[in-house]
């Protein structure tokens, strides 16, 4: 997991060994300076050698300038390296998460992957800069201290000894019981999310059933739950303080008195016992040592938080696409022509039935196709298959005469274009969501592609036309003006095949057909699929396809299936009795 995260520093690999080498520098000088203080009382201050004193004070002086600058560029290099490192690796879990099939992101939830990419990104941040700063000061600390104290007294420095496997041992035991809960605590984190990202989404629902009391409710059930966890999991890390106390008061306890007793017995003679500048020089260093395990313990603590994101953020590094470009990849389609040979399908290979079965169709370049059937046919899931959105469990679906799976993905989906009825519209002005579609159109065939999809009229009456500003998920326009601006968004890519799933539910009969008659006059090359509710916006396609549970119940034109489809006729019937020219 380590080797992998690591991968994402690159750039910033030079900030982030020379934070641990300024550390060094800046851990070597704190040290020294004990040892020259000691100097200082027993050869200046005792003996009274102004000389001397002014000798060693200068040198503190030089010692404690260049700790300090060290400890800045070593926090300015730490702070660099972290930041850096968390950009790169927020870009290759994105850049990972775009290459995902439908399948992968199903399997993490958008909220779960909104999360990864911030709160989880933030805490394994936080936990670098620590490691390349903290985890090597501390560690240097209380080995140089432990080295200048035995140097002073091998017998009183035992104590620190003593204290060390105690501290190990409770920071261990800590450690063991409190990740466990942060696991828990971000996976409730993702529903956390996933409720808000629900709620705003679907607020004018909300709103519209005054259901705001149920969502607050709601909310507030999860919001208690990790609530509840972090007290369960800071009750825990709570007793690491008072473990450090313990030990570092009883450690200063203990070399006091042993000090005092060594001092006494040889009155003031280190040559025969310990002089008192040695023993205030123990005394830093028992400091010393006792706030580098502090800061040990800190970095544990923070270890712990960020193991759990560590193994979230690597689940999405180490996730890859089910689908894949073969070796030799084919980026050239030939035409719009389409052919389902023997194909079944299931979102899942544990599932226990599939969701088409045995589908055989064969689609000439350039036709019009409806596609009808009651909800949950698989109506959607069949035109899925085409631009290799999913793929086939069994069967091949090919596309001009080649099956989907030897395509260069890139190629196959820039000549399928898919309109979906739930379109999205991004924040920006309409020439901006309409260039998705072809990021180089010009103004003229922006225009063009507007009037084929019946948008160009009412996008004149705003007051700044194609440079109005569109809202995030296009609120500020009707749902029958988003999808005939996403209709010319798809036609800007002038694909091979164009396929409507259910896109102009939204608008009128009259403008549904003047779409669908501005298709026939301009893009007759272009193979097209309707999928429709509405019997009228299929009636006129060259072949219609009846869907049922999964399976083609029936291909034929209007008036064929009218005579010999039992569901097509109920449909048909149903609607013109009941005057449902507009069901959506």
């Amino acid at each position: 997991m380590i080797r992998k995260l690591l991968a994402s520093v690159r750039e910033y690999k030079k900030d982030m060994i020379l934070a641990p080498v300024y550390v060094t520098l800046e851990s070597v000088l704190e040290i020294i300076i004990p040892t020259l203080m000691a100097f200082l009382i027993d050869n200046g201050i005792t003996q009274k050698d102004m000389t001397y004193v002014w000798k060693i004070g200068l040198i503190l002086v030089v010692c404690a300038v260049f700790s300090l600058i060290t400890g800045v560029l070593a926090g300015r290099s730490a702070a660099i390296a972290s930041a850096g490192f968390a950009k790169n690796l927020r870009q290759d879990m994105f850049y990972n998460v775009q290459k995902f099939s439908f399948s992968n992101i199903d399997k993490f939830s958008s909220a779960s992957i909104i999360t990864r990419l911030t709160t989880d990104i933030t805490n394994v941040q936080n936990a670098f800069q620590m490691m390349v700063r903290l985890a090597v000061r501390a560690p240097m600390m209380i080995i140089f201290a432990l080295i200048f104290s035995f140097r002073i007294d091998a017998k009183l420095s035992l104590i620190f000894l003593g204290v060390i496997p105690v501290l190990g041992l409770g920071l261990w035991l800590i450690m063991s019981h409190v990740h466990p809960i942060f696991v828990r605590v971000f996976r409730t984190y993702d529903k956390l999310n996933s409720v808000v990202q629900e709620n705003l989404r679907g607020i004018r629902v909300v709103k519209s059933y005054n259901r705001e009391a149920f969502e607050v409710e709601k909310f507030k059930g999860i919001s208690k739950s990790i609530f509840e966890d972090f007290s369960r999991a800071e009750k825990r890390l709570a007793f690491n303080m008072p473990m450090l106390q313990f030990c570092l008061y009883s450690s200063m306890l203990l070399l006091s008195w042993f000090g005092a007793k060594s001092i006494i017995a040889s009155g003031n003679n280190a040559a025969i016992g310990l002089s008192t500048g040695e023993l205030a020089s123990l005394i830093t260093y028992t400091m010393q040592i006792l706030m580098s395990l502090m800061m040990l313990s800190m970095i544990f603590v923070m270890i712990i938080i960020s193991r759990a994101s560590v193994e979230r953020i690597v689940e999405v590094l180490d996730e890859e696409s089910d689908l894949k470009n073969n070796d030799a990849p084919i980026c050239d389609v030939k035409d719009g022509s389409i052919a389902f040979e023997d194909v079944s399908f299931a979102y899942t290979a544990s599932a226990d039935k599939m969701v088409l079965n045995h589908i055989d169709l064969t689609i000439q370049s350039g036709e019009t196709i409806g596609i009808v059937g009651g909800t949950g046919s698989a109506k959607s899931s069949l035109v899925q298959l085409i631009s290799r959105l999913y793929d086939a469990t069994s069967g091949s679906v090919k596309v001009g005469g080649v099956d989907v799976r030897n395509y260069d993905i890139e190629s196959l989906r820039n000549q399928v274009a898919v309109v979906l009825q739930k379109n999205v519209l991004f924040s920006g002005s309409i020439k901006q969501n309409l260039r998705w579609g072809n990021e180089n159109a010009t103004d003229e065939e922006l225009i063009k592609a507007s009037k084929l999809a019946q948008a160009d009229d009412f996008i004149r009456e705003f007051p700044d036309q194609y440079e109005t500003y569109i809202e995030q998920g296009g609120t500020n326009v009707s749902g029958g003006q988003r999808q005939r601006l996403c209709i010319a968004r798809a036609l800007l890519k002038q694909p091979k095949i164009l396929i409507l799933d259910d896109s102009t539910s939204a608008v009128d009969t009259k403008t549904d057909s003047l779409i669908r008659q501005a298709f026939r006059e301009n893009i007759p090359d272009t193979t097209k699929i309707i999928i429709a509710q509405r019997i009228a916006s299929v009636q006129d396609a060259d072949k219609i396809i009846v869907m049922n549970d999964g399976k083609v119940d029936a291909v034929g034109t209007h008036e064929m299936l009218l005579e010999t489809n039992a569901i097509y006729r109920e449909v048909f019937e149903s609607q013109n009795r009941g005057g449902v020219g507009d069901e959506a």
